[in-house]
């Protein structure tokens, strides 16, 4: 059972502020989630084949073509941040 202290836990752990009201509320909801799983924990799924995606998705690819490349003046003409052939980060 999923007990409002649990509740008060995660959330404090999560930054969230809750109430007792708000505490005891996620508690049953988290108990009528947890009974649900308990429910698809029963079912026989042994020779049931995994089925991670509903159809078949097959992948595209396109074949790569080669560019031509920045010059160092046209990648560095609209910062203020480079030094020595670099762009510049903020100090830490």
């Amino acid at each position: 059972m999923v007990s409002t202290d649990d509740v008060k836990e995660v959330a404090d752990n999560a930054r969230i502020n809750l109430n007792v009201g708000e505490a005891e509320k996620f508690a049953e909801e988290f108990e009528n989630i947890l009974s649900t799983f308990e429910k698809l924990d029963e079912v026989d799924t042994d020779d049931v084949e995994p089925a991670f995606h509903p159809i078949d998705t097959g992948t595209e690819t396109r074949e790569d073509s080669k560019e031509e490349s920045l010059s160092k003046e046209q990648v560095f003409a609209d910062t203020e941040n480079e030094e020595e052939g670099k762009f510049k980060g903020p100090s830490a």
